[in-house]
């Protein structure tokens, strides 16, 4: 792939981002299984862990490496030598070097910008002799000197990294700086591949990644469910269903096949898929709106951006609430085996929508049954 290509690179960082966010913890099955399935979902590359973690996390390293599993599995690494002695050790072919860029991170790591380049360039030349693919990071680079930043890219370039990761480390980023930042680092160096690394404090991230895809980024990090620090990364069932219904370019990775990863993350990290969350949310195609159920019934496009099979999520509902209307109550009923014409579904409505009100929740199948009895009974006319 070249920085030209229309396919974007997705690296999926679940288990080295996700796993930082507080409480979570994978297990090396775990880890084998999100692994397994991002991978057969069509995923480019995985960033696996981080070797500087201790003796287990290069054995959970290893084993992903040594599944020969059909995507790139990399290591990430701190700009330190014995980090990528490490990455070697647990079978690593392609490691990432991060690199404080901000001038708050120099502080914080005790660096100077004169250090980082001098650490890039001897660290990504040795990189090379050892590992297939190098890629570094620049952190925090959304709150980075442009002119540092600049520099940063054009030593990478000149060491041999053959992509550098812009991170908006503290999710500050919005989609107008974003386009600004990734335009002005392909007119420095457009040969590089950039990779934009989002993270959502703001709530922009997925907006943020596809944006930075269509100014020029080749490749982008994403998590499983945003899972990560804080309010989390990019998730990414949305930006690949963002590239394949919103924008003009693609990726690898099948939507669809993404789903039993998300439920897994979902259950062994104990933290649920809000019901309204994008993509993956279990109530995202259930409709109750009167004129949204009528309109669902003659085309299901009618009121969704994309069919429900199209991500791997289970059929769409037609739900019975305070703001249905007939369509959808005859609909229902006629799936329960009973027939109510359009002049004697008026009455009906008015008593479902008294219900749901009190109930302050959808109507049940037996819900619906019942009112329908309890009317027809009351009436004599149903």
């Amino acid at each position: 792939m070249n920085a030209t290509d229309k396919t974007l690179w997705l690296i999926d960082t679940t288990l080295r981002d996700g796993e930082q966010s507080p409480g979570v913890s994978f297990s090396p099955k775990d880890k084998i299984v999100i692994a397994t399935l991002l991978a057969e979902a069509g995923m480019d590359e995985l960033e696996a862990g981080i070797p500087a973690m201790g003796e287990s996390e290069r054995r959970d390293i290893l084993a992903l490496n040594q599944l020969s599993l059909p995507c790139r599995i990399t290591s990430w690494c701190r700009a330190l030598h014995k980090d990528l002695e490490w990455s070697a050790d647990a079978g690593a072919a392609s490691v990432h070097i991060g690199f404080p860029m901000s001038d708050i991170h120099l502080s914080v790591m005790e660096k100077t910008r004169e250090s980082v380049l001098g650490d890039l360039s001897f660290l990504v030349t040795y990189a090379r002799r050892y590992f297939d693919h190098v890629s570094v990071g620049a952190m925090d680079a959304t709150r980075a000197s442009e002119e540092f930043l600049h520099l940063f890219v054009t030593e990478a370039r000149t060491a041999g990294a053959y992509r550098v990761r812009i991170a908006d480390t503290v999710g500050l980023a919005s989609p107008s700086t974003t386009a600004a930042l990734i335009k002005g680092l392909v007119r420095i160096e457009p040969n590089l591949i950039y990779e934009f690394h989002g993270h959502n404090d703001l709530g922009m991230a997925t907006a943020n990644a596809l944006t930075a895809a269509e100014n020029g980024a080749g490749a982008l990090s994403t998590t499983l469910n945003g899972l990560g620090e804080r309010a989390g990364n990019a998730p990414t069932e949305e930006v690949v269903a963002a590239l394949r219904f919103a924008s003009t370019l693609s990726c690898n990775v099948n939507p669809a096949r993404l789903t039993p990863a998300c439920r897994y993350v979902a259950q062994v990290t104990k933290r649920p898929v809000h019901k309204n969350k994008p993509i993956t949310g279990r109530e995202v195609f259930d409709h109750e709106s009167g004129i949204h159920g009528h309109a669902q019934l003659k085309n299901p496009l009618s009121f969704q951006p994309f069919l429900p099979e199209d991500v791997g999520h289970h059929p769409g509902r037609l739900v019975l609430g305070s703001h249905s209307g007939t369509a959808t109550l005859t609909h229902l009923l006629g799936q329960a085996g009973i027939a109510v014409d359009r002049d004697h579904a008026g009455p009906l409505m008015e008593d479902i929508r008294r219900f749901a009100r009190q109930k302050k929740a959808a109507l049940s199948a037996d819900d619906l049954v019942a009112i329908y009895h309890k009317t027809a009974d009351a009436s004599g006319v149903i």
